[in-house]
């Protein structure tokens, strides 16, 4: 089965599996505890805690682990505008059009809360509009959250220059960035060094559902979401999980250790899967900046086509692949994203998202070509070719 939807979750490394048995059955203690059992979880937390902060960039004691993305960008977000607003430091939220939705619904939750919100408009090519971010930007800032990498069409954001207009044009303001798309495919650690927090997920890079991490470099002021035993630094209250965080420690080392070689070879099978489509499909369009999109993304949308009726066909032929986020997908809607980068109506219900990881082979991208010009062809004739 060709799986072509990465950017929605991955298999997990059979390396991280292993290092998260011991502690679901002997080291199973609370890591809160004082006895023997309790400190043995300890130590693999910290442990894991160490290895985490290296591959980031960051310090131990920078490091908060949460249940995933979503709840380290809502920490982020959410946490640092109430904390500046009580210390009296301003109420403006800026951040673009096309983030997740873990960004975009957390401020939504603080414009009803009567922060001031700015939505940065993004290019046709999927990549934030500068000029536009330095004009939101003023001393009443406070946050500033721009992805380095967007969920759906892969683009690479410029963080280092969001990082310069910040610091020039709203001094008072912490950024943040989701950083989830990001870890497979770029040096997280070089890219964000200019973010003071930044959102990552496990099971986007091989380790586990249902864990992740927010660095909050400097101390940055944060007001929790879960308060109760004051784990992770008062930030993220209740007890760890400390197989997931051992799991998703292990797979950030794996994937950091053969980041250079995996990027090139599934760059030349996305590239291969592109040419394929447009071979075959001539009408076939792609979303999103080619220059500047990671190695595993492939958006493309086939005109004539209703990208739902197209994944039905796709699934019955054993192809896995989505239309817009994992978040959204079956949604009658045109994906937020695209419809940011001004995409038609049309055009964008045409769109799917192919994504491809460290799993994939020749093969895959041989089936999925077979598998997809059938299914346009079935759907739409007169965009195929005989």
């Amino acid at each position: 089965m060709p799986y072509l939807d990465y950017a929605a979750t991955t298999p997990m490394e059979p390396e991280a599996i292993v290092a998260m048995e011991p502690l679901l059955a002997g080291a199973f203690g609370n890591p809160s505890g004082a006895h023997a059992t309790a400190r043995a979880a300890k130590t693999a937390l910290e442990e894991a805690r160490e290895r985490v902060a290296l591959a980031l960039g960051a310090r131990p004691e920078e490091i908060v682990f949460t249940g995933g993305g979503t709840e380290a960008d809502n920490l982020a977000v959410k946490g640092a505008a109430r904390a500046a607003r009580a210390a009296g430091l301003g109420d403006g939220v800026v951040t673009t059009a096309f983030e997740h939705k873990g960004v975009l619904a957390a401020c939504d939750r603080l414009e009803r809360e009567g922060f001031q919100v700015t939505q940065a408009p993004v290019t046709a090519g999927g990549l934030i509009d500068l000029e536009a971010l330095a004009a939101a930007l003023d001393d009443e800032t406070v946050v500033v959250s721009v992805m380095l990498v967007n969920n759906e069409v892969g683009t690479i954001q410029p963080l280092g220059e969001v990082a310069e207009l910040v610091r020039a044009r709203a001094p008072r303001a912490v950024l943040h960035t989701d950083a989830v798309q990001a870890v497979p495919w770029l040096d997280v650690a070089h890219e964000t060094a200019a973010a003071d927090l930044v959102a990552v997920s496990a099971h986007k890079f091989g380790g586990p559902k249902g864990v992740g991490a927010l660095v909050r470099r400097r101390a940055v002021a944060l007001e929790p979401l879960v308060e109760g035993g004051g784990q992770e630094w008062g930030l993220r209250s209740g007890t760890s999980n400390v197989a997931g965080v051992v799991g998703m420690a292990t797979a950030l080392q794996i994937v950091g250790e053969r980041r250079d070689r995996e990027v090139a070879r599934v760059r030349d099978l996305r590239d291969r899967l592109a040419a394929g489509l447009a071979a075959h499909l001539p009408g076939s369009f792609f979303n999103g900046e080619p220059s500047k999109r990671i190695a595993g993304n492939c958006h493309v949308g086939f005109p004539g086509v209703e990208a739902e009726a197209l994944l039905v066909l796709l699934d019955q032929a054993g192809v896995c692949a989505s239309a817009g986020s994992s978040c959204t997908s079956g949604a009658t809607e045109p994906s937020h994203v695209l419809a940011a980068m001004g995409l038609r109506r049309r055009d964008a219900l045409a769109s799917i998202r192919l994504s491809l990881g460290y799993r994939s082979t020749d093969a895959d991208v041989d089936e999925a070509l077979v598998v997809i010009t059938k299914a346009v062809t079935q759907l739409a004739p007169l965009s195929a070719t005989a």
